[in-house]
């Protein structure tokens, strides 16, 4: 099933008349059989369809990089790029449940993002004495 899927994808895009630089290039032997056996839809796609995808992929990364999620704002933290304390920060558990919650800020003035590594607190006395005793 998954061999006859291929050959068919092969065969419709080679007859698409939106891609004729493929079947071209096919045909004068700029691309080998063997090598189309192998190739992925991206790179049987025609330019057009390379350049709109390119776009939209673009555009998304681009979407990303400007969300901004609602944080606390803070001058607890100073941007190493400009030097301000103007920042938002985020806090989010990437790691084990018993692990600290990973800080990401962001400055508001330079639009500069770092992951902040905050100091791991010390244990206090009563927390030492219970930490001393063996079960």
């Amino acid at each position: 099933m998954k061999y006859r899927n291929r050959v068919r994808s092969r065969i419709s895009n080679l007859k698409d008349p939106k891609n004729p630089a493929l079947r071209r290039n096919v045909l004068c032997g700029a691309i080998e059989p063997g090598l189309i056996a192998r190739m992925t839809a991206e790179e049987m796609a025609s330019d057009e369809l390379k350049q709109l995808r390119s776009a939209m992929t673009q555009e998304a990364i681009r979407e990303h990089q400007m969300a901004k999620t609602g944080g606390t704002v803070t001058d607890l933290f100073q941007c190493g790029k400009c030097k301000k304390k103007n920042c938002t920060y985020n806090q989010v558990q990437t790691r084990s449940a018993d692990e600290p919650m990973t800080t990401f800020v962001l400055c508001n003035e330079c639009g500069n993002r770092w992951k902040a590594r905050l100091a791991k607190r010390s244990l206090g006395t009563a927390q030492l004495s219970l930490a001393g005793l063996q079960l």
